[in-house]
């Protein structure tokens, strides 16, 4: 008897954000590296939260101060950040 495997080599491409742009009013437009962009309203998080260092973002100064790095949005070296998925499908 013969046994046969076959290998099938599947890439799987994780998702990142390879560029965002903040528009204003605490909403940012996000670009994955699929091809989608979503606009994401960051400003209900940051009405409802009542933690200091989340509300400290509603100054819009140190909002606008995110950076992408290793593919997702991050504010002060991970003081604020989201799941990607989540932000993918437009929501947090």
């Amino acid at each position: 008897m013969k046994i046969v495997e076959e290998y099938i080599d599947v890439q799987t491409t994780l998702l990142e954000i390879k560029s965002a742009k903040y528009i204003g009013d605490y909403a940012i437009r996000i670009f994955f590296n699929d091809g989608v962009s979503r606009l994401v309203d960051f400003k209900p998080f940051l009405e409802s939260s009542l933690h200091p260092s989340i509300r400290k973002y509603f100054d819009e100064v140190k909002f606008n101060q995110f950076k992408i790095i290793d593919g997702n949005l991050n504010w002060n070296d991970h003081d604020l950040i989201f799941p990607i998925e989540d932000l993918y499908e437009g929501k947090i």
